[in-house]
């Protein structure tokens, strides 16, 4: 399975994200590599980011990124 790079988008009048694929890679450590590379050269909007993700096709990585996650809860010995 492929690790897939996108560009997420948060919108700000709802819990949805816009994604956009930037390319993939069959590596991990390229694929790693590249979004480091990606995130200190090509400075993105507030609301944007770029992810990783490792899905059998560009339908399920998008199906997974644009997923609601709620926020992890921190536990007193975690701050």
């Amino acid at each position: 399975m492929p690790y897939y790079i996108y560009i997420v988008t948060s919108l700000e009048t709802s819990s949805t994200k816009s994604v956009e694929l930037v390319t993939e890679f069959e590596n991990f450590r390229l694929a790693k590599t590249e979004v480091r590379r990606l995130r200190s050269e090509e400075l993105l909007e507030d609301n944007q980011a770029y992810k990783i993700i490792f899905a059998n096709d560009t339908a399920q990585a998008e199906q997974r990124l644009s997923e609601f996650r709620e926020e992890p809860i921190a536990r007193e010995w975690e701050k």
